[in-house]
Parts: C-alpha cells; sequence; structure tokens
C-alpha cells in the first residue's frame, strides 16, 4: 500500500509541474498567446489616434491652400451682363427711307415715335443715300436732306433686328435711290446675314390711284430673296381704315400719305397710321427677339 501510495502522490506533483503544451499547428496553445494579443492593444489604439491626427492635420493644410474667393471681382462685360439680365439689351429697329419732297419722311418720325413707345426697343432713323446730283435736285426743287439723320451703308443693315423701310412711288414700284440701295446689298444676300430679320414696308403717292399698294407689294420681292419676314398691318388700325370722309394714304401693306402736287402734307389720320405701324411692328420684334 505504501508503494501505491507512492505513486499516486508522485503524480499529482508531475501533473501540477507539468509544462505548456503546444496546439495542433506546434504554436502556444490559445490560452498562452492570448496574454501577449492583449500587451500590444494599447499600443495599436495609440497607432490609430496618431495616424487620425495625421489625416486631420492633412485635411486641414489642403483647405487653407483653397484660393479665397476676391470680394473685388471685376465686373462682367457687357456682352455677359445682356445675357444674364435680358432686359439690358434693346432691340433694335431700323427706319431705313429716301425722301424727296419731306413726305416719306414726315411718315417716318411718326414710325419712329411708335416704335419708340414699346419697352426695350431702339428705334433708329437713317437715310440712304442720293443718288441725283445737287443741280439736278435743285431744278426740281427739292429741300436739303436732313443732315442730322445718318446715311446708311448696306452692311450696317445686319446689326437691325428688325428693318421697316419708307420710300416714294415712281411708276408703281419704289424710287430708283431705294433700289440702288437694294442693287448694292449683294454681299449681305451672298452670307444670308438678312434671313429671318422682319421688315415693314410704308410709302408716298401722287394720288389715290398712284401705287398705295402696288409700290408696297413690288417692293416685297426684294425682302423675299433676303429671306426676310415682311410684316403688314393688315386692318389693326381699328375703324380709320375703313373711314371715307377724307382721302386717306396707307393700306393693309402698311402706311401711305397722298403728296399730290408735293404741297400738301399727311394728314393727323395717316400721321397716326405710321404712328400705329411703328408701335406694331416693333412689338412684333421683339417677340421674335426674344425667341433668339
Amino acid at each position: 500500500m505504501g508503494k501505491g501510495a507512492g505513486c499516486i502522490g508522485s503524480k499529482s506533483l508531475l501533473s501540477k509541474k507539468k509544462a505548456p503544451t503546444e496546439n495542433a499547428g506546434g504554436g502556444p496553445s490559445t490560452a498562452t498567446a492570448a496574454a501577449p494579443a492583449a500587451a500590444t492593444t494599447p499600443n495599436t489604439q495609440e497607432q490609430q489616434q496618431e495616424e487620425e491626427a495625421k489625416t486631420n492635420n492633412s485635411d486641414l493644410q489642403l483647405e487653407e491652400e483653397k484660393p479665397v474667393a476676391s470680394s473685388t471681382t471685376a465686373p462682367p462685360t457687357e456682352e455677359v451682363a445682356a445675357s444674364l439680365n435680358p432686359t439690358t439689351h434693346k432691340v433694335k429697329l431700323f427706319i431705313v427711307y429716301y425722301s424727296m419732297y419731306g413726305h416719306v419722311l414726315s411718315l417716318a418720325k411718326k414710325v419712329k415715335e411708335g416704335a419708340d413707345s414699346v419697352e426695350g426697343v431702339e428705334a433708329v432713323l437713317y437715310q440712304v443715300p442720293e443718288t441725283l446730283s445737287p443741280e439736278v435736285l435743285e431744278k426740281m426743287s427739292a429741300p436739303a436732306k436732313d443732315k442730322s439723320i445718318p446715311i446708311i451703308s448696306p452692311a450696317e443693315l445686319a446689326d437691325a433686328d428688325g428693318i421697316i423701310f419708307g420710300f416714294p412711288t415712281r411708276y408703281g414700284s419704289m424710287s430708283a435711290q431705294m433700289k440702288a440701295f437694294f442693287d448694292s446689298t449683294g454681299a449681305l444676300w451672298q452670307t444670308q446675314a438678312l434671313v429671318g430679320k422682319p421688315a415693314g414696308i410704308f410709302v408716298s403717292t401722287g394720288s389715290q390711284g398712284g401705287g398705295q399698294e402696288t409700290t408696297a407689294w413690288t417692293a416685297i420681292t426684294q425682302l423675299t430673296h433676303h429671306g426676310m419676314l415682311f410684316v403688314p398691318i393688315g386692318y389693326t388700325f381699328g375703324a380709320d381704315m375703313f373711314s371715307l370722309e377724307q382721302p386717306r394714304g396707307g393700306s393693309p401693306y402698311g402706311a401711305g400719305t397722298f403728296a399730290g402736287d408735293g404741297t400738301k402734307t399727311p394728314t393727323d389720320t395717316e400721321l397716326a397710321l405710321a404712328e400705329h405701324q411703328g408701335r406694331y411692328t416693333a412689338d412684333i420684334v421683339k417677340k421674335l427677339a426674344s425667341k433668339n
């Protein structure tokens, strides 16, 4: 029995001093390896905090390097300002005329008044070059031209958003001076510079049967070849278009006047019709320009 007891005691002693076992992979057991891992945890947290601090510092540096918008930036150009605020850009309506004795000029001024009454529209008066010599004009008792009104060149027509042409009749069609001006617009036709531009017509004739309508509609061929959009006034003038109380120039094609022997001046109704045409055409030109 003593022998047996001694053996048991030896085994117990050995079990208490037994060395750590190895796992299947040959390394320390899980329980033994856990201690060093736990010991390194604080260091790992410190490293993460350092990395986050570096990242935050880099972000702050990038923010500081970004350019700051200047509070004294240059004002926009006229083109940019016009595109940002369309109301600052005025629609240009040219009133281009030829007048020998002043009848067409009187109508042209009233056309301008009507056009200028439309907000956002700027009407400009131009006269076409004279083809007759001063000596011939003197013999015809033609008054001097108004030098305050500039003479237009064909190239300038391209600057207009719309044009209203005025001229006297010569045997039922436009005067030679206006025809010569149209004949000089070949470069504009070649480049299609007038295509899509709205255009109107007003005239002066010697009598009621002198070409109030034919003078206008024979001129439409000029507009057609340029691809322009003819804008007649129709019967938009109202009851005065039907009045027979006194002779009155004008037609659905546009305003007009009777010159007679040259001493007659446009009547109040004819002038009112010319002003109406200017206002009516300017409104249409403005609407078309806003869609471009």
